[in-house]
């Protein structure tokens, strides 16, 4: 019989392996600060902390096992998100042309 309100024991094996994912995509983020990418820096640095963050919320937050409102609640909270981001470079990128 399932339990809807039953703990979820992940194991210390499964947030190791979160953690060292964590601590991969920080040396990725720390060795594509000295790359020039041009236009795509802050693309690839946004791109690299969503899914850093995707992993803690998942598994250190527990969203993963969480209802699914709560998962639509942070995707209208993501969309939100990015469409500020998105407008806050396009008046940047309006002032200052890239070279």
């Amino acid at each position: 019989m399932h339990d809807e309100n039953a703990v979820h024991g992940l194991g210390y094996t499964l947030y190791i392996v979160v953690w060292l994912g964590l601590v991969v995509l920080t040396g990725v983020t720390v060795a594509i600060s000295g790359v020039d990418l041009k236009a795509f820096s802050v693309t690839v640095a946004l791109i690299v902390a969503g899914v850093k963050s995707a992993l803690v919320m998942a598994y250190f937050m527990h969203l993963k096992y969480e209802p699914p409102v709560f998962r639509w609640m942070l995707l209208v909270m993501a969309v939100t998100f990015i469409i500020f981001i998105g407008l806050t470079f396009s008046d940047v990128l309006t002032r200052y042309p890239i070279q």
